[in-house]
């Protein structure tokens, strides 16, 4: 199907980016901007700011509660932007909508970005808030039953990359992950995966802006090479947590997600792989007041459902 018209429309009115170089701070600053006030929000039980104390520093985290509850189970969050973008501000709609429809107290975590960190501080951060949820000195009352781990674009990358750590330094407790339109190669040769030449221009994000985008997190020390940097490149997938691949049909790096759900099938790990027609990246964070893409929060639900 064509782009959706609603995602055309705004698209076809949003103004070319300034040229130069690329300004994180600036940019951030534009993201800021768009996030709705607290009033505005998606009511739930509680919604708490806190800080986790890790070996490597203190991470902000924001904890979503959705209904009173003597246990739940834990569905830790990581946001995307690039490794240089977002927030718990800009994303904390998506985090609220997971936990509404999930049932599942979230956990969003606020981690360090390039290139003021470099790697691999935030994907350190994301692994030490995942090991402090599962512990009894956390406070959370998991039920210890699902320990998800979930995220969209380079929080996705996190995401694969957490459960690929933990499953390595032998931390079992992670059932499930969940990545919305992944980016886990991060190596942008346009001839890599067909999706970056068939989606390469009009839909959003474009092919030219990936390595730009990215270099903040590469120029920190990130190795495209290295199956945490670049996840897909892992090359024993045997043993992972079951996962969640969601791809959006007119997205650049719609192709190596769904690579990454068809090499978990073949090693024997339980893989969703599921392209929303119309959708180009992003669109979880940015269109999921749209029904159509709302629904991604209910496949969610389904998909931790199942096990």
């Amino acid at each position: 199907m064509p782009l959706h018209p609603e995602i055309a429309r705004i698209l076809a009115a949003m103004p070319a980016p300034p040229p130069g170089p690329l300004d994180p701070v600036a940019l951030r600053a534009a993201d800021e901007a768009q996030v709705a006030p607290p009033e505005e929000r998606l009511p739930l039980h509680a919604v708490e700011d806190t800080t986790v104390r890790t070996a490597s520093g203190e991470v902000p985290v924001r904890i979503y509660t959705p209904a009173e509850a003597d246990a739940y189970g834990l569905l830790v969050y990581f946001h995307g932007g690039a490794f240089f973008l977002g927030s718990l501000e800009t994303h904390d709609h998506v985090a609220r909508s997971l936990a509404k429809e999930t049932g599942l107290k979230v956990v969003s975590v606020g981690y360090r970005l390039a290139p003021e960190a470099a790697f691999p501080a935030g994907l350190d951060d994301c692994h030490a808030v995942v090991r402090w949820a599962a512990g009894e000195r956390a406070g959370l009352a998991w039920d210890g039953t699902t320990l998800a781990v979930a995220g969209d674009s380079s929080g996705g990358n996190f995401a694969a990359a957490v459960a690929a750590k933990a499953h390595d330094d032998g931390f079992d407790r992670i059932t499930h992950q969940i990545l919305y339109y992944p980016s886990l190669d991060l190596d942008f040769d346009a001839d890599r995966h067909a999706s970056l030449r068939e989606n390469a221009v009009g839909y959003g994000l474009e092919t030219a802006g990936l390595k730009p985008f990215n270099a903040f997190y590469l120029d920190s020390g990130a190795d495209p090479a290295d199956p945490l940097v670049s996840p897909v490149k892992r090359a024993d997938l045997t043993g992972l947590p079951p996962a969640l691949v969601v791809t959006g049909q007119y997205d650049p790096m719609r192709d190596e997600g769904e690579l990454y759900g068809e090499r978990l099938r073949a090693a024997g790990v339980e893989a969703t792989v599921s392209r929303y027609e119309g959708a180009g990246h992003g669109f979880v964070q940015h269109f999921s007041w749209i029904p159509e893409y709302h629904k991604v929060f209910e496949e969610t639900r389904d998909f931790l459902g199942r096990r």
